[in-house]
């Protein structure tokens, strides 16, 4: 048992290395993604006849796969910046946190193994990005063997569709993960009707309520991931049946990265799927001037795309090592 422990940590020291290098690459290019998307927005040519100060009337919030419009109106410059702030917000938050910052992780993990990834909020919410790519690529595979392809809506207009897609993670993050997984969860969890526990508890459930066993929370993260899943078919630019399947993964993924390490790192996975990836599509498309759905294969974004299916298959090694690690140290404690 004690030999078998010892290799276990040992190819988990050994994977950490080549993990925390492919964590660093993709840490430096959603960095970089931040002034990407601001190009795109502001000087790129994706919008032909319109641009930033196209005014959108209503903003959209998904609750439990319903959509309500909210009846303000904008441009779109002015939502994308104030968009886009919250996100760098989360995302310094997320690096500099809960226990280490993401540096230090990263070093701990390179002298300690995997054990650290814990306490920083940036390097879990790249491990279940990461995990959720290659979820996303192996059921593209399986579901395309059997003739279903998953086709994505076609708005009008490439700018418009990028600032959709851009704030998406706060109105579906909202209304699925905060009132349909946090407030069941406090109201499920929650020994205090205190109103600060309340908001912390919807910040970080896991760290603010007492969760002893997390059954009942998968539950209800896989049924609210289902409902996520099924409001891409149904929603009002709906996605082919084929959606269904992935997003309904995605969806389980968030709930789970939401309960156990909060609502930034949540956010974070949602916004790195949607503005992460699409900010550089869409200025490469500026760059070709070929439409964005032309240019999702590209020498750029094939390689970024065997970067993160490299590093999920590591993360997904690295997890599967620590729950057998955690199983055999449960059983020494018993014998």
């Amino acid at each position: 048992m004690k030999s078998s422990l010892q290799t276990i940590n040992k190819i988990t020291k050994i994977l950490s290395i080549p993990y925390s290098g492919f964590l660093s690459v993709i840490f430096g290019m959603m960095i970089l993604s931040f002034p990407v998307g601001l190009y795109v927005t502001f000087n790129s040519e994706i919008g032909k006849d319109i641009n930033y100060q196209y005014p959108i009337n209503g903003l959209d919030l998904f609750i439990g796969g319903i959509s309500y419009k909210i009846p303000i109106s904008f441009e779109i410059g002015d939502a994308f910046i104030i968009a886009w702030s919250i996100f760098i917000i989360l995302f310094s938050i997320s690096y500099l946190g809960p226990e280490d910052s993401f540096l230090k992780t990263l070093s701990n993990m390179m002298s300690r193994g995997s054990n650290t990834i814990r306490n920083n909020g940036l390097t879990n919410m790249i491990t279940w990005f990461s995990i959720l790519i290659v979820s996303s690529v192996v059921i593209e595979t399986i579901q395309q063997m059997f003739g279903i392809k998953i086709e994505a809506p076609l708005p009008d207009n490439d700018l418009i569709r990028f600032f959709q897609i851009g704030i998406a993670p706060l109105t579906e993050e909202t209304g699925f993960r905060v009132l349909l997984i946090g407030v069941p969860l406090f109201l499920m969890y929650s020994h205090s009707a205190s109103l600060k526990i309340f908001f912390k508890s919807l910040w970080r459930p896991s760290r603010y309520l007492t969760i002893n066993n997390y059954r009942k929370p998968m539950m209800l993260i896989i049924t609210i991931g289902l409902l996520f899943g099924v409001s891409h078919i149904i929603s009002g630019t709906p996605w082919s049946p084929g959606k269904v399947t992935q997003a309904t993964i995605a969806g389980i993924i968030i709930g789970w990265v939401y309960v156990r390490y909060g609502f930034a790192p949540a956010i974070l996975v949602h916004w790195a799927t949607n503005y992460f990836l699409s900010s550089y599509l869409f200025f490469i498309s500026d760059l070709s001037q070929n439409p964005a759905i032309n240019d999702s294969s590209n020498p750029f974004s094939d390689t970024l795309e065997m970067i993160l299916i490299m590093t999920g298959s590591i993360a997904i090694a690295i997890k599967v090592l620590a729950y057998i690690e955690s199983r055999n140290t449960s059983v020494k404690q018993i014998l």
